[in-house]
């Protein structure tokens, strides 16, 4: 058995099963990989979904439960952990890999090429995205990312896999990245294996709840600020700063009665808010309906994205600021 393909999912069983009929299209022999799905927690639906999928699918395939939600990478070392393959595939429930993903992986290690992969990913996206489409469309050009990665078991054991105090889908595949580099192992480019990305329509609002994986940029800053100077590079922008200020502004001056420098602060904030608006509007959707998302949203992001990023810094005791995730 060379491959096995480790793949985390939480109550996404429609998402899940497209990806299983993907990993059963593969040109690989199915003698030569097995498939481990980790449910992180208890969910019917999902067991229900692998029950009818083993009996049906000529794949080798398991499944294993977390007691409680613990995060991906939890679920991603229970399974690698459990894996009878030399080598591991990561991906992930929401993907589709391309028939020939894995024998692409499989020569590109049994041909000496490397210890550690990434592939290619690829994100389909409309003529005019929104902007969630938008942003995750940056997966395409990730240096390291689990939704097409793949590394020598051995690798795994020598860097103790996955930080599971990276308890969201953030950070946690860079956090392995920068451990393989620290012990030696630099992840080689694999183009010819690729997964395609399809975006998922999202609530109302996503934006706003993304701003919470910020609490994990100050973790991975916390153990690798060479590397994260070097590889990701985001950092709280100036912007936001002065958005802040100037609301926070605005409202202090009011409440002292120094109407002139309120209406200054209330002005700055307005140029601001007007920029940011049209940042996130310019390569996106122009409907109605997305550009009122973009304006609502985009009066509460820089203050959940600085609160995040202090929540990061108290909780990690790091004592750098650091940008939310795009």
């Amino acid at each position: 058995m060379p491959v096995s393909v480790i793949i985390p999912t939480c109550r996404r069983p429609q998402l899940l099963a497209r990806c299983l009929s993907a990993l059963a299209a593969q040109t690989l022999s199915h003698t030569r990989f097995e498939v481990i799905v980790v449910c992180d927690g208890p969910d019917p639906d999902t067991t229900a979904l692998l029950r009818a999928f083993q009996k049906t699918a000529a794949i080798q395939t398991r499944y294993l439960v977390l007691p409680r939600n613990q995060g991906p990478a939890a679920a991603r070392n229970a399974g690698w952990m459990q894996a009878h393959g030399k080598y591991i595939a990561f991906t992930d429930d929401d993907c589709l890999p391309d028939p020939h993903w894995l024998e692409a992986i499989l020569n590109a290690f049994e041909t000496g090429q490397g210890a550690a992969f990434r592939g290619k990913v690829k994100v389909p996206l409309p003529h005019r995205p929104t902007d969630h489409e938008w942003n995750t469309r940056l997966l395409e050009d990730a240096p390291f990312i689990t939704a097409n990665a793949a590394c020598t078991r051995a690798a795994l054991l020598k860097t103790g896999g996955f930080d599971e105090r990276f308890r969201m889908a953030w950070r946690e595949d860079s956090d392995l990245e920068f451990a393989l580099r620290d012990n030696g192992i630099i992840p080689q480019s694999l183009p010819e294996a690729l997964v395609v990305h399809p975006v998922r329509t999202p609530g109302w609002g996503i934006s706003m709840k993304e701003q919470k994986k910020a609490l994990y940029n100050a973790l991975l800053y916390k153990k690798y600020p060479l590397y994260y100077r070097k590889y990701v590079r985001q950092f709280i922008p100036p912007l936001y700063y002065v958005t802040v200020v100037a609301a926070l502004g605005a409202f202090l001056c009011a409440l002292l009665n120094r109407p002139a420098l309120a209406y200054a602060c209330l002005l700055t904030w307005i140029v601001c808010l007007g920029v940011f608006v049209f940042k996130r509007l310019r390569h996106t959707s122009r409907s109605a309906a997305h550009v009122l998302e973009m304006i609502c949203t985009s009066v509460c992001i820089p203050f959940s994205s600085v609160y995040w990023n202090l929540q990061g810094r108290r909780k990690f005791k790091n004592v750098y600021t650091l940008q939310k995730p795009s």
